[in-house]
């Protein structure tokens, strides 16, 4: 199981919402780069980067510079970055991928428009792509989780799977930010329905979350605010 660090970016600062609602938003840091350094020097393999201006339709040019500093330094220690919000084309996939991002994540257009996802698929390769499956009551959230997606998440995960895509985030919208805990039974129950590799999001507080995700066989964990806000120490997780 892989511990993924969040790195949100809202005009290039790192921040965390909660639920997904931009008003409720804390800033924890105007430097990226420092940031992504102190989750590599204390041993994480992968960063989680979120674009959150693209995801909410928004200009994000502050990001790209953000996430090409990230990319710099995790380059330093040989880590991977795996990067989305906003991804809605081919041509956007196929620049972050260029710029050295290991793996991009495909949300909104997963739902809208699948064929996307297929032709980067056809480019790329399954492990260069994840959907970013977000959902409420088992009903997947799109456009930075505003709207209504009108599926269910096991319903998108079989149609990514059927598309030849091996890999899925999924976040319980509802628990985003708020240290509740992981859905732990329906990440599960997607990863058993779908016969994907599911990495879990959305509610990690402490340590007993991380461990919970690992005994439950999921491919990994992506944890934000808790390592913020300094309820579970990054070491800890990854010895998890």
């Amino acid at each position: 199981m892989n511990i993924y660090p969040a790195i949100d970016l809202r005009g290039g600062k790192v921040v965390r919402l909660k639920e997904g609602d931009p008003a409720r938003m804390t800033a924890y840091s105007d430097d990226a780069a420092e940031t992504a350094r102190r989750w590599l020097e204390l041993g994480a393999k992968w960063l989680h980067v979120v674009n959150l201006d693209g995801a909410f339709g928004e200009g994000d040019t502050a990001n790209q510079q953000a996430l090409l500093s990230i990319l710099k330094v995790s380059s330093e220690f040989g880590a991977d970055v795996q990067f989305g919000g906003g991804l809605r084309s081919l041509d956007s996939a196929s620049k972050a991928l260029s710029w050295g991002v290991s793996r991009v994540v495909f949300g909104t257009i997963a739902v809208e428009q699948s064929s996307v996802v297929e032709n980067t698929l056809k480019r790329f390769g399954a492990e260069k792509i994840a959907a970013g499956i977000d959902a409420r009551d088992g009903m997947v959230r799109v456009r930075g989780w505003q709207s209504d997606g009108g599926v269910s998440a096991e319903d998108l995960a079989l149609h990514m799977r059927v598309l030849g895509l091996s890999t899925v985030i999924f976040t319980d919208v509802s628990r985003d930010g708020m240290g509740h805990g992981l859905n732990i039974p329906a990440t599960r129950a997607l990863a058993d329905v779908s016969g994907m590799a599911v990495i879990a999001s959305g509610g990690v507080h402490t340590i007993a979350d991380v461990i919970a995700a690992r005994d439950a066989g999921l491919a990994g964990v992506i944890i934000g605010r808790a390592l913020y806000d300094g309820t579970i120490e990054l070491g800890s997780a990854l010895q998890v």
